[in-house]
């Protein structure tokens, strides 16, 4: 049974799709191991990022996006059109191993979804509408998942920023959460606001036993010459103090523009200019992230 990783943040603008693509495609590059990519934001960045538009394009007309997954869990049917296997695109950016699942500009309606809920809890009698909604976040991605968990080592869902429906349901869905951070100080604001909200939900949650989700670290990205400076070093100092060292990636993602022209490729860096300080810092960032997964996973009893 594979992990499943969130990447998340309440800021946007902090590599938070660029970290996810890159770690999910050195993962299989350098490890061999088989992985999902998951693109819950509107923007599908993720998407983009390992597909040409013309593709997506060609993808969501034939209904292959995970917006007609969520619309079947909102409307449900006896004999569902789609399944999770069906949505999956295989060996994205001709690497095997790689998969997408593809996201959509327009993944649900929340008045529909507010109004769906609202009314299943009228039909359940003195049932209370947070018990209706969280039930229904609890469970929207991970029937989803559920069916492809098996067949991958990892599946990274690469949340949108802010903290909306699909985010709270990747958090519950996930074993571990990863935030990407700019290092700058209003970027401690940031993680800070996430860890409120984070421990709002597991409270919410908390009469279920089923939400376990544990932060694995903070990976600050676009380091540039920020890394040596004052600013940097006040970030340090917040994040110390909040979370202990142990919860800091040592591996930082440098400026490179290369990065960017990749994305201009829709291919991941290390793909695309495996030799660049950005890709190298990503696969040594990889290798940190499966040793410090092992110490934490060993520690939590989850392995």
């Amino acid at each position: 049974m594979g992990y499943i990783i969130a990447t998340a943040n309440m800021k946007g603008g902090v590599g938070k799709t660029t970290l996810s693509v890159n770690l999910a495609t050195a993962l299989v590059k350098e490890h061999g191991k088989r992985v999902l990519v998951v693109d819950l934001d509107t923007q599908i960045s993720a998407t983009l990022s390992l597909m040409p538009p013309p593709e997506f394009a060609k993808f969501r007309k034939r209904k292959q996006t995970l917006r007609y997954l969520v619309e079947q869990i909102i409307n449900p049917v006896d004999d569902p059109k789609f399944s999770s296997q069906d949505v999956v695109q295989h060996d994205v950016c001709n690497l095997k191993g790689l998969d997408l699942l593809p996201g959509d500009i327009d993944l649900y309606d929340e008045f529909v979804v507010s109004q769906m809920l609202y009314q299943e809890a009228i039909d359940l009698g003195k049932c209370e509408f947070e018990i209706v909604w969280n039930r229904f976040e609890r469970f929207l991605l991970k029937k989803i998942l559920e069916p492809l968990v098996p067949e991958y080592d990892f599946i990274i869902l690469d949340c949108a920023p802010g903290y909306n429906l699909m985010t709270r349901s990747a958090l519950v869905a996930s074993n571990y959460y990863i935030l990407p951070a700019k290092p700058e100080p209003l970027s401690v604001i940031g993680i800070q606001l996430l860890e409120r909200r984070i421990i709002s939900l597991k409270e919410s949650h908390k009469n279920e036993q089923l939400l376990d989700v544990a932060m694995l670290g903070i990976v600050f990205t676009m380091s540039g010459n920020l890394i040596t400076g004052r600013y940097y070093r006040q970030v340090m100092q917040r994040v110390n103090q909040d979370f202990g060292a142990g919860k800091l990636f040592s591996t930082n993602i440098p400026l490179d523009v290369n990065v960017a022209k990749a994305v201009d490729s829709f291919m991941p860096v290390v793909l695309n200019s495996p030799n660049t300080a950005g890709a190298k810092a990503f696969n040594q960032l990889t290798q940190e992230f499966l040793e410090k997964l092992k110490i934490v996973a060993n520690a939590d009893g989850r392995r």
